[in-house]
């Protein structure tokens, strides 16, 4: 019996463990993203501004 107990609290333990690591993964993934996004607006900023009307040649 107590090495039952000792079987099921080992794997509470893991189970926290797994959720701790899965949580902190999405925090890096999340913090990466909001980095990514402010990275590409800084990038359209520096973008020189297209008049209306006129078209951009993507092929060039």
């Amino acid at each position: 019996m107590e090495d039952m107990m000792g079987s099921v609290a080992m794997m509470a333990m893991e189970m926290k463990a797994a959720a701790y690591d899965e949580s902190y993964s999405v925090s890096m993934m999340k913090k990466t993203m909001d980095t990514v996004e402010t990275e590409a607006q800084n990038l359209l900023e520096m973008m020189p501004q297209v008049p209306k009307g006129q078209y951009v040649d993507v092929y060039a």
